[in-house]
């Protein structure tokens, strides 16, 4: 039997959005909407139209922009509300109203002060005037996991009836537990006569650690869409995880019966794009696209991992557009996983170098109780049994970068060498690289820069800069931290230079 299609509602612009210090313009908002597009996802929440202008305008550009996804945005359920979300995703080629109104006692009573007639009656009302201005409706019950059941069903009945195309059950605060969560959805499906008319959807939170379990049981239980967010961004502790939620559906459609149309490829470069654009890092453990999602350390594990991956990874690294798996070299790392990333930088030790080997593997057991992961810097400094501290051939006594939009950046590098003062100009596409090519004029050195890597941290304007230079078949890594980017750059490009000359004096 044909698995069935479970809909990926994303609402990373919306709820993703609310996390304090997440906030995003228009810009960032509509780079961020293309690439959901691109990922796959059927629906778009794009927003919350009334909130501010700003909002209003982002939502109608994305709906003017976007192709492909279904462009929604969130209202209260006030005619006000409705007529913003309306106005604001005209243009889409497929558009949603959704809305939300409290179902709980506790909002009634708390937050509406109202009773569940005046409630429902509201709610009806919201529906039918929303379907005058679309086709496509979305009516959330907010808070239903702490909701009467039987005024929950009597709610989703009427919504239905008033013209609502999907109904979504919201566990708001996170209070479900998957057993109980799914036999909800189940019971609802069961007990609500018209519920055949309308999509059933569900948004969970994670405020128990529970969401993706919860989303997945309600899957389980017959649930047609998932609302999510990349990461698992959300109010609170967040909400559900749209890769989490996918690659389950992917790698269990045994058990799920279900599929998306995700194409998952593309879940690692949107992670990395929100994770930027949000400002908002996940843990190195995060499940799917944390740095240690496919990464090794264990020697049991690297050793198994080597020998068959199925060993101790069930996905492909490729499948979530991750380039390989990482054998992360620790004091628990084998003499297996250090041959295999010693060959992978240049090195390679057969039966008959079996003594030198032993050598070697002695002093990276040394090295690794030390450190907490030792780098391929590290290991060329053990097999050339080179002092861990390089000196500095070259020194950076001062530089002036200068960069416009209409012409190629300059540097200006002077170098202590060897008791002399050197100094350079260089160009290229950015100060950094001008700087590189300064430097390069004056080492002269025949070198190849591979790749740079940046990163800043934001509270402390520190930025980190990695370098990695080529020389023959051998790899050299420099690193270095400042407030200014192009001197850490500097600094880390001299670093790697430095390397390259303790290994090769002749080149001085």
């Amino acid at each position: 039997m044909e698995p069935r299609k479970v809909d990926i509602f994303d609402t990373t612009l919306r709820d993703g959005e609310q996390v304090p210090g997440a906030s995003l313009n228009r810009d960032e908002k509509l780079q961020i909407a293309h690439q959901l597009a691109h990922l796959g996802v059927d629906v778009i929440e794009a927003g919350f139209a009334a909130s501010s202008p700003g909002d209003f305008a982002a939502i109608k550009t994305i709906a003017e922009q976007v192709k492909g996804p279904t462009i929604t945005a969130l209202a209260r359920a006030v005619k006000a509300d409705i007529e913003a979300v309306a106005e604001a995703v005209k243009p889409a080629e497929r558009k949603r109203i959704h809305m939300v109104l409290g179902t709980s006692d506790t909002h009634l009573e708390t937050k509406f002060r109202k009773s569940r007639d005046e409630i429902l009656e509201m709610g009806v009302a919201a529906v039918k005037f929303a379907r005058n201005l679309c086709d496509d409706i979305e009516y959330s019950t907010e808070d239903a996991s702490r909701s009467d059941f039987d005024y929950l069903c009597r709610t989703l009945e009427a919504v239905i009836d008033a013209g609502a195309t999907v109904v979504n059950i919201p566990d708001t605060v996170g209070y479900a537990v998957p057993e109980q969560w799914g036999d909800l959805i189940r019971r609802i499906i069961e007990r609500v006569p018209n519920i055949h008319r309308a999509k059933v959807s569900v948004h969970c939170h994670n405020d128990l650690g529970m969401a993706t379990a919860n989303s997945l049981a309600a899957v389980k239980a017959g649930a047609q869409q998932v609302e999510c967010t990349i990461n698992g961004v959300g109010e609170r502790a967040g909400n559900a995880s749209l890769e989490e939620i996918v690659m389950a559906i992917k790698m269990r459609g045994d058990f799920y019966g279900g599929r998306t149309g995700i194409r998952t490829q593309e879940i690692y470069p949107t992670s990395l794009m929100v994770r930027e654009l949000m400002n908002m890092p996940v843990q190195r453990n995060k499940a799917i696209v944390g740095a240690n999602a496919f990464a090794h350390s264990s020697g049991i594990h690297q050793d198994g991992f080597l020998k068959n991956r199925l060993n101790y990874e069930i996905m492909r690294p490729e499948d979530v557009g991750i380039e390989k798996s990482d054998i992360v070299l620790t004091a628990r790392s084998g003499r297996h996983a250090l041959r295999h990333r010693l060959e992978k930088v240049g090195h390679y030790y057969d039966a008959s170098h079996r003594e030198a080997f032993e050598h070697i593997y002695a002093r990276f057991l040394t090295v690794a109780d030390r450190k907490k992961e030792v780098t391929d810097e590290d290991l060329h400094h053990i097999v050339s049994d080179a002092p861990m501290d390089v000196p500095e051939q070259y020194l950076l006594e001062d530089f002036h970068a200068t960069s416009g939009s209409q012409q190629a950046a300059t540097a200006h590098v002077r170098i202590h060498i060897s008791g002399e003062s050197i100094a350079e100009s260089g160009t290229g596409s950015s100060p950094l690289l001008a700087a590189f090519d300064a430097i390069d004029r004056i080492t002269k050195l025949p070198s190849h820069l591979e790749d740079i890597q940046t990163s800043a941290n934001g509270k402390e304007g520190v930025h980190n800069v990695t370098v990695r230079v080529s020389y023959h078949t051998q790899t050299f890594f420099g690193r270095s931290a400042d407030t200014d980017v192009v001197k850490a750059g500097i600094q880390a490009y001299l670093s790697s230079l430095n390397q390259l000359v303790a290994r090769h004096s002749g080149l001085l």
